[in-house]
């Protein structure tokens, strides 16, 4: 069963950073795709950063030069490497990987994926 699980979320100031991870346990394929998601209180989740089974990555544009998404590939382990954060940025960050290589190939592969618990981030 395949498991992820977020950490790094914390509260900070405007402009200050943090990396978020997220690790994920019983994934048996060599290839996957993997994102990261957020949800601000009153709206819906939507995607920050992903990364495609083939290294790509793609941001909103809302984060874009400020989030950086990277990959440990040996651990599975997926970051988020959040600078000059902003008081829009606060919401509960999820991490989200493709149900299988094959799912990756989805323009919305996270919709059947498996998701994290989330992690709250605060930006004061």
């Amino acid at each position: 069963q395949v498991q992820l699980v977020e950490s790094g979320g914390g509260s900070v100031q405007a402009g200050g950073s943090l990396r978020l991870s997220c690790a994920a346990s019983g994934y048996t394929y060599s290839s996957y795709c993997m994102g990261w998601f957020r949800q601000a209180p009153g709206k819906e989740r939507v995607g920050v950063a992903t990364r495609d089974s083939d290294g790509s990555t793609t941001y909103a544009d809302s984060v874009k030069g400020r989030l950086t998404i990277s990959q440990d590939n040996a651990k599975i382990t997926l970051y988020l490497q959040m600078n000059r954060l902003k008081p829009e940025d606060t919401a509960v960050y999820y991490c989200a990987a493709g149900a299988s290589p094959y799912d990756c190939y989805s323009p919305s592969w996270w919709n059947s994926g498996y998701w994290g618990q989330g992690t709250q981030v605060t930006v004061s």
